[in-house]
Order: C-alpha cells, then sequence, then structure tokens
C-alpha cells in the first residue's frame, strides 16, 4: 500500500499557482490513488483472515485506472491462492466511477484525511473492512 503521503500545503500552493485539480498530474489525483489502495488492502486483509485454507498476500500488479477527472497507475493487492475478489475495483476494471472519486473529494473537502479519519470514510464507502484494517495498522504501529 501507498504510505500517505498526500501534502495538504503542497496541495493548496499548487492551486494558487493554477494547477489542475484532477487530470493525470492533477492536484486530487495522488489522494484518490491512496486511498483507492488502501481500501484494497483493506479488503484483501479481510479476506485472508476470513479463508479456511492457509493463504497470504502476494504482492501487488499494476494496471492504469482511468475516471473522469484523472488516470494513475493503481497497484492492486494480490493473494497467494488467487481467491481474492476485490469489490472496491474489481479485477478487470480500468474505469474507476466518478461516485467513488467524487466521494473521497468531497469527504477531504470537510476535513477528512485518510489515517485520521478512516471510521468516516468506512462509514461513507459502505465498506467495514477498510475501518479494519486501519484498527489493525494502528494497533501494529503503536506495538
Amino acid at each position: 500500500m501507498t504510505k500517505p503521503t498526500f501534502d495538504m500545503n503542497a496541495a493548496v500552493k499548487a492551486l494558487h499557482e493554477g494547477k489542475d485539480l484532477s487530470g493525470k498530474n492533477g492536484i486530487l489525483t495522488p489522494l484518490i490513488k491512496q486511498l483507492t489502495e488502501a481500501a484494497m488492502q483493506a479488503e484483501l486483509e479481510e479476506h485472508l483472515a476470513s479463508e479456511d485454507k492457509p493463504n497470504r498476500k502476494n504482492g501487488t500488479t499494476s494496471k492504469t485506472m482511468k475516471s473522469p477527472a484523472s488516470s494513475f497507475e493503481l497497484q492492486t493487492p494480490r493473494d497467494r491462492a488467487g481467491t481474492f475478489e476485490p469489490q472496491i475495483v474489481k479485477k478487470h476494471q480500468t474505469q474507476l466511477t466518478d461516485e467513488l472519486e467524487r466521494k473521497i473529494i468531497a469527504l477531504f473537502a470537510l476535513g477528512n484525511s485518510l489515517p485520521g479519519h478512516s471510521y468516516t470514510y468506512c462509514r461513507y464507502l459502505r465498506n467495514g473492512a477498510f475501518q479494519r484494517y486501519h484498527q489493525h495498522r494502528y494497533r501494529q504501529a503503536a506495538a
């Protein structure tokens, strides 16, 4: 998963300089990529926890995602057994829904950030796995 790297100060500076919000090098594209990868990682964690047979992570594959506002390289997680079926971005899907992108932008506009408000993202995106993933990450960081 991509570590949180979205810099609000740099985004505001870029906006003042007249850079686009969306597009390949848009200001919000890294935020959309980061959240999508985190949600997919959370889905994989939940999948691995619910499996009866031994299974584990097996790296990521890269694919180009396109949306109405941007395009970016998404690192999609894999499992060793090949049984993981992501729901946020399904296998062979190359278009990011504009609904998901709008939700991400709206949450950020309300002042939510990825690490600090994962519960809000989770509830808003209706993905319980996302919240459990971040609770697990916080526990690891505290140990």
